[in-house]
């Protein structure tokens, strides 16, 4: 029989001689820093700040962006900058609770989304109200701003008076004739009116002493304008051409005894 192989040689001996080979074991060192040459790490060096340059502005761009829109987001989308109040100024004839009405903002919405435009629109288009702004007072304040009309006459209808501005506009109305407002007599006031427009243009001609005798201007037409003064007397204006002339010359003639002047052609003089 052959002899069978040999038992108990392990990998680790010689086949030939029977003795075992050496085991090689491999073993991580960390080498010291003076193992790196100092041209290596001066390079290592720079190439790690050449990459903290150049992720610093992308670092610092998210940072600026995540602040903005957190801000924009506590300031448009939440109530923490809400409209908390309301400040109305220059108000007189309208009442600060109509004009919060007529602007139409809710309470606690985001002030920075508050359209200003369209809610000074809203205000201005009361009757009183000639012009209005809106502005924001940071953190929680809307001011609205009105500058109203400025009446110059009263036209009477009916019982009651309405009370119109320099440009015919009708804005309010009364029980009672208005005191230091002179009368403008037509049928339709308006600024849209050719009579009101007539009227108020002769209202506007008349120097101090005529206006102080003045009760009232009565538009029969636009050719037949007539100013009543006080002690039942009249002025027969004709139309509303040559206003500084006609003032003038009725003016002069107001201490004449007659109860009808008429200056509708101021170079030719009647009286009554």
């Amino acid at each position: 029989m052959s002899p069978g192989p040999a038992r108990g040689r392990t990998s680790g001996q010689d086949g030939g001689s029977g003795r075992r080979s050496p085991v090689r074991r491999w073993q991580l060192v960390r080498a010291g820093a003076d193992a790196v040459p100092p041209s290596t790490r001066r390079f290592m060096a720079r190439a790690r700040q050449r990459r903290m340059r150049a992720a610093l502005p992308w670092a610092v761009a998210a940072a600026v962006a995540a602040v903005a829109g957190l801000v924009a987001w506590t300031v448009l989308g939440t109530g923490l900058f809400g409209v908390r109040d309301v400040r109305v100024v220059g108000a007189r004839t309208v009442t600060p609770v109509e004009i919060r009405d007529a602007a139409a903002v809710p309470d606690n919405a985001p002030l920075a989304r508050v359209d200003l435009a369209a809610t000074a629109r809203r205000v201005g288009a009361l009757p009183p109200v000639a012009r209005a702004t809106v502005e924001r007072d940071w953190p929680g304040t809307l001011v609205i701003r009105v500058e109203e009309r400025v009446p110059v006459a009263a036209v009477p209808q009916g019982e009651r008076f309405a009370v119109v501005d320099n440009s015919g506009v009708v804005f309010q109305h009364l029980d009672q004739a208005p005191a230091g407002l002179p009368l403008v007599r037509v049928a339709r006031p308006g600024p849209d009116d050719p009579g009101t427009r007539a009227g108020l243009a002769v209202l506007a001609a008349l120097g101090p002493k005529l206006r102080a005798e003045l009760v009232a201007v009565d538009v029969a037409g636009l050719a037949r304008i007539t100013l009543l003064l006080r002690g039942d007397r009249e002025v027969f204006w004709g139309d509303a051409s040559r206003g500084p002339e006609k003032s003038t010359v009725a003016t002069a003639l107001l201490g004449r005894r007659a109860d009808r002047i008429d200056v509708s052609a101021p170079d030719v003089v009647t009286f009554q």
